[in-house]
């Protein structure tokens, strides 16, 4: 089932597939389409829910609209009441993970088991200064016109290694519409946002929640790795393994989600 949900400032994009306990997968700035072969392995036994976050893909913002984790939650906690079969199991990646932390702050009575996995939590880790600093620097870059410069940013600064060209190839020359308006929804109004969020560590702890936090296999040394660790060492808990990298959860959707499925059952026993 694909339908909106009006809230304050913003129509809300999502998906509904299956039937079971529900599960809710959200990025950012990552949409439903992201995790629709995700969605569809779940959906055997559970009912998934999916959505495009506020201002990204098929979901509006008003004009003047921001994009900040606390109002991620929000619109996450609509989403659950609206849909029903809560609490819900709450799986984020990257600035969705940072989306599922502030749910799990803020309302607790939401959700039973929340997993983020690599949220850049820049502010976490001893150099945290300097990388806002140079994330600083790549926005201002990408909102004067260098788009290809920024992104070449943002893989040194995440320490996500890119073959030559595939810059040029990925970000030059014509490109998809929509996907030029979500990069700079993005880099305008949600990457500062998230990087310079600072979860509630007695609060998340005290939230009766169960915290996971995920790290990629193959993500080792990079940024969200660092602040993925950082975080689990805070809360006290150690990381829990995931296929692939940051984006295993669509690159390897198969084996992501029986790892998914192994912390899903922690949760009901």
């Amino acid at each position: 089932m694909n339908n909106t949900l009006v809230v304050e400032d913003a129509e809300l994009y999502y998906e509904v597939r299956g039937d079971g306990p529900l599960v809710v997968l959200v990025g950012a700035p990552m949409g439903a389409d992201s995790f629709a072969p995700l969605a569809d392995l779940l959906a055997t036994d559970h009912t998934v829910l999916t959505l495009d976050p506020r201002g990204v893909g098929r979901s509006t913002l008003r004009p003047g609209g921001t994009s900040t984790p606390e109002q991620r939650a929000d619109d996450l906690a609509r989403l659950i009441r609206y849909v029903g079969d809560g609490p819900a199991a709450v799986f984020g990646s990257s600035g969705g993970a940072v989306s599922v932390l502030a749910l799990a702050q803020a309302y607790p009575e939401l959700v039973s088991t929340v997993i983020a996995h690599e949220p850049p939590l820049d502010r976490l880790v001893e150099d945290g200064d300097e990388l806002l600093a140079k994330s600083e620097r790549m926005m201002a870059g990408y909102l004067a016109g260098d788009v290809v410069g920024a992104w070449k940013q943002f893989f040194a600064l995440a320490n996500i290694p890119v073959p030559d060209g595939m810059v040029e190839a990925m970000f030059g020359g014509e490109r998809d519409p929509q996907q030029v308006a979500d990069e700079r929804f993005w880099f305008a109004h949600e990457l500062r946002e998230t990087v310079t969020w600072v979860p509630d560590l007695d609060r998340l702890r005290e939230s009766g929640v169960r915290i996971v936090v995920g790290i990629g296999e193959e993500s080792t040394g990079q940024l969200c790795d660092r602040t993925s660790t950082a975080l689990a060492g805070r809360l006290g808990i150690a990381p829990s393994r995931f296929p692939g990298d940051h984006t295993g959860f669509a690159d390897r959707p198969e084996p992501f989600a029986t790892a998914l499925r192994a912390e899903l059952a922690v949760e009901v026993r």
